[in-house]
């Protein structure tokens, strides 16, 4: 499978944590306290989605936008 891309909604809570969602994967989203951690762990996230889904992302993820 070619590498897939996805835009991003982030936003931060009222505990200072950065919360991201993938709109075109409905559930999958994650959080973290600086926006570094919150790429490496949203893309961890669509990859455990897309694992789930049973589809293979033998060319990784790439985040395209983060709105």
């Amino acid at each position: 499978m070619v590498g897939l891309k996805f835009a991003v909604v982030v936003e931060k809570d009222e505990t200072g944590y950065y919360v991201a969602s993938v709109p075109e994967l409905p559930g999958c989203h994650t959080q973290a306290k600086t926006l570094d951690e919150l790429i490496v762990r949203v893309k961890e996230a669509v990859e455990a989605y897309l694992d789930a889904e049973g589809y293979e992302t033998t060319e990784g993820v790439e985040l395209v936008g983060l709105h």
